[in-house]
């Protein structure tokens, strides 16, 4: 048999089983539409409770969104969109949280300044468990939301469940205009390294920066530190913005990739700070935009990322408007670095409903690192994928003593009523303390008066044992009523490893591939347990 005949044989006989392929898959669909017709029409006309066709379509809606098993999928109602394009232009009436859904419950990523949660004593990780007298087991953040917003002025109650402690802690709390500021002040650290904390990307994110930066410079500032940790995200087109202050006209800034579509966005003006070195701090709560922006300034050099692996939150979600006044949130797309690393840490759900890590590397071992894929950096430098940013410089946070956290697990029942104390003899202080002033011991045992007082029962050899983090509460809370975020920030230099070393860095270049050269010669930090204020 020659050849042509033996191909025309081939195709004689691939051309039917791609027939029977299409017919198959047709039939598919026809069975799948015929057994959600058939499952609809007996569940309205035989299930023991009367179901309405609207809310039977929108139950199947809802069940066919859950079975996604993605996190950042969701089916929004006329009222759930329109609190949703609330909250993302940064004004909403509540009590100051960013939040999440983390298994069972939805969590607290970032408590925000000046808020009612900040003054209550909310920590980023509690759990939001009841609000007012609804068990919040199994909500989403949108039927979260729906409870802690209100009018101005309403009062809510949520309980709380903490990392460590066993009893729920319940705050009541009066809900307020939140505003939530994009950069909430900006300053030198010394004579030379200014620094900007960016806490969300907003629609003023840019402009806040912009202004930031020239200030600073204006001040004497050869090197600026911009601090992202804890940094949830936010608009995306800010975070272009944003690169495009540090990066070249004409360089990209990210790609998306979808079904069939492959974007690239590009830095679109001509950059602002071209030449000022950088240090980006990052953490395991910086997320999404934040990401997209350490991603692109590591890729092109243009800033030495230091700190710990950020959260890894690639995911590109669309909003679609459905007949009904309905809205779908849904994921399209995946977003990469300039060099072509996936931002998407892998996740699944475990056997408790949990979204969990498949490599968790939240430690950065080496071996971790070696198992992770290489990419290179504009000149040449290793930056390493499979999700996330991981930092130039791993530095881990300081640590808690084994007194502070047993302290902390011991006020943790009574926390509001601590904080309230704490906040009450800070502000005995307003107008009598200098810049530089010492925590005092009376200040301290005042606080241990008034918890006696208002029966919350402390062993005083804990409280004694566990003294400075007392003194660390009490000094960050007389710092930020006497004289505002600036001084809690450089008094609170001391607790701050990561910002220190970051300093240090700063100090031995004046040049961004200065600045590199000094990192590489910088010795990586141990795991320890996050420190953070109150208990």
């Amino acid at each position: 048999m020659t050849r042509n005949r033996k191909a025309i044989l081939a195709s004689l006989v691939l051309v039917p089983l791609l027939a029977s392929g299409f017919a198959l898959q047709a039939r598919a669909t026809r069975g799948g539409a015929q057994l959600l017709d058939q499952v609809l029409t007996f569940v309205a006309l035989r299930y023991v409770d009367t179901l309405d066709a609207q809310q039977l379509y929108e139950k199947a809606a809802r069940g066919l969104v859950k079975e996604l098993n993605d996190p950042y999928t969701e089916l929004f109602t006329p009222k759930q969109l329109a609190e949703f394009s609330r909250n993302t232009n940064g004004r909403y009436a509540g009590i100051g949280m960013e939040i999440s859904k983390i298994g069972d419950y939805v969590t607290v990523n970032k408590v925000f300044p000046n808020s009612p949660a900040e003054g209550g004593g909310v920590q980023e990780g509690d759990k939001i468990m009841i609000i007012d007298t609804t068990n919040a087991r199994g909500f989403n953040t949108q039927q979260v939301q729906n409870l802690l917003l209100g009018p101005i002025g309403t009062p809510v109650a949520v309980t709380f469940g903490r990392i460590g402690v066993g009893q729920p802690i319940r705050m009541n709390f009066k809900r307020a205009q939140i505003q939530v500021p994009a950069v909430p002040f900006s300053m030198m650290l010394d004579e030379r390294t200014g620094y900007v904390p960016l806490q969300r990307f907003s629609e003023q994110t840019t402009e806040d920066i912009a202004n930031s930066v020239l200030q600073l410079r204006k001040q004497g500032a050869k090197g600026v530190i911009i601090d992202l940790r804890g940094n949830p995200g936010g608009i995306l087109e800010e975070a272009f913005a944003m690169s495009n202050l540090f990066l070249p006209k004409g360089k990209e800034l990210l790609s998306v990739r979808g079904r069939g579509e492959f974007q690239h966005f590009v830095a679109e003006q001509e950059p602002l700070a071209p030449d000022v070195p950088l240090v980006v701090l990052v953490d395991g709560r910086s997320a999404s935009a934040s990401e997209i922006v350490a991603g692109a300034l590591q890729d092109y050099d243009r800033a030495l990322v230091l700190g710990t692996t950020s959260f890894g939150k690639g995911l590109v979600q669309s909003v679609y408007n459905l007949d009904g006044g309905y809205a779908l949130k849904i994921t399209t797309g995946k977003w990469y670095t300039p060099s072509g690393r996936s931002i998407q840490k892998e996740r699944k759900m475990n056997a408790e409903g949990q979204y969990v890590e498949v490599m968790p590397d939240s430690m950065e071992t080496d071996s971790v690192r070696k198992a992770r894929p290489v990419f290179k950096s504009a000149s040449g430098r290793t930056v390493y994928g499979g999700g996330a940013i991981t930092p130039d410089v791993i530095v881990q946070p300081d640590t808690l003593s084994s007194a502070e956290q047993t302290l902390r697990r011991a006020l943790a029942p009574s926390f509001q009523k601590y904080f309230a104390h704490v906040a009450a003899v800070a502000e005995q202080q307003k107008g009598k303390v200098r810049p530089d002033f010492t925590v005092e011991p009376a200040w301290r045992e005042e606080v241990y008066k008034r918890l006696q007082a208002d029966t919350v029962k402390i062993d005083k050899a804990v409280w004694d044992a566990g003294a400075t983090d007392v003194d660390r509460a009490i000094e960050e809370r007389v710092a930020k009523i006497a004289f505002g975020d600036t001084l809690v920030r450089r008094r609170s230099l001391k607790d701050d490893n990561q910002l220190r070393r970051a300093m240090e860095i700063m100090r031995k270049g004046t040049t961004q591939k200065e600045i590199f050269t000094a990192a590489a010669l910088e010795p990586a930090s141990k795991p320890g347990v996050a420190r953070r204020s109150g208990p």
